[in-house]
């Protein structure tokens, strides 16, 4: 189910008529709901959804929201506001009319966005939908530089866990994975909202910083990401400049680097928030040798 920019003038009107279309089609009446924010051309990537209705047989909803036109970088530049204030106009309708259902009913509610789309679904989970009624959780992948929630838990890892794949506390909200499955923590059980981040170490998209004129980052200084070449040094200047120059063509990279996320990648992500019924290991090779 998804609005275009066209669809309505007005944000709110846009986000009111995506709940009626739900209403219509029975998307609350689905095992799995998903509020997907997109990216700045208002596009929603097939390799993040696609496995996961198969996974579920289909019984699912993906519900979007347009809200610009342009490449998310210059969308993030040029009107930073407007994909938050989306994926909360959105968010905040359908988790409204999902809380009012019957617990045991109704869907699992989760969020997804990609790039831009990340950081407007992180500015929508506020604590109207964290602490009264909470969504399930969220996946969230190449998260830009500027997502809040991403660089906090960051900026707050574990002390021994790299840049590029933080482990918060036990794991128990919130984890990090990237083309290799990071999601199983010893010992650690999840919590009633569980979020994901995947992302991709050479990704610059989520790894710029703007400090790294002046010091290194701490994905080069700390273990090494396998998809980042040992070669690489940093250089004062140089460095920030070429990663930045490197945000340009993120997506001119093969599947499962920079900024371009391999559906396989995703799916050990939807396993752990959605938990399908009867679901083995073997599931999850079978599946990702289908999207490769």
């Amino acid at each position: 189910i998804y609005a275009g920019l066209n669809s309505a003038e007005d944000i709110r009107d846009r986000a009111a008529l995506v709940l009626e279309e739900m209403k219509r089609v029975g998307a609350f009446e689905r095992s799995i709901l998903i509020v997907a924010t997109p990216t700045g051309t208002g596009w929603i990537d097939s390799a993040a959804v696609d496995p996961l209705e198969v996974m579920h047989r289909g019984d699912t909803a993906i519900v979007g929201m347009q809200y610009s036109y342009l490449m998310s970088p210059l969308a993030l530049y040029v009107e930073p506001d407007v994909a938050p204030e989306s994926a909360k106009a959105l968010v905040n309708i359908v988790h409204g009319h999902w809380r009012q259902l019957p617990a045991d009913t109704r869907p699992k509610l989760f969020l997804h966005g990609l790039s831009l789309g990340s950081y407007g679904s992180e500015n929508a989970l506020s604590p109207l939908n964290m602490i009264d009624n909470p969504v399930n959780g969220a996946l969230w992948s190449g998260p830009t530089f500027g997502n809040p929630i991403w660089q906090d838990l960051t900026r707050n890892r574990n002390a021994d866990s790299p840049a590029w794949l933080p482990l918060i506390g036990d794991g128990r909200t919130a984890r990090f994975t990237t083309q290799e499955n990071a999601l199983n923590i010893a010992g650690s059980s999840w919590s009633q909202m569980r979020l994901v981040f995947l992302q991709y170490a050479s990704d610059p998209i989520t790894f710029f910083e703007i400090t790294s004129a002046f010091r290194p980052s701490a994905w080069i200084t700390d273990e090494r990401a396998p998809d980042v070449s040992e070669n690489l040094r940093w250089y004062p200047l140089i460095t920030m400049l070429q990663i930045a120059v490197d945000m340009l063509i993120a997506a001119e990279v093969p599947e499962g680097f920079g900024h371009v996320f391999a559906a396989e990648h995703y799916i050990n992500a939807w396993v752990a928030l959605t938990e399908p019924d009867n679901w083995q290991e073997g599931d999850t090779e079978q599946l990702k040798e289908m999207f490769r």
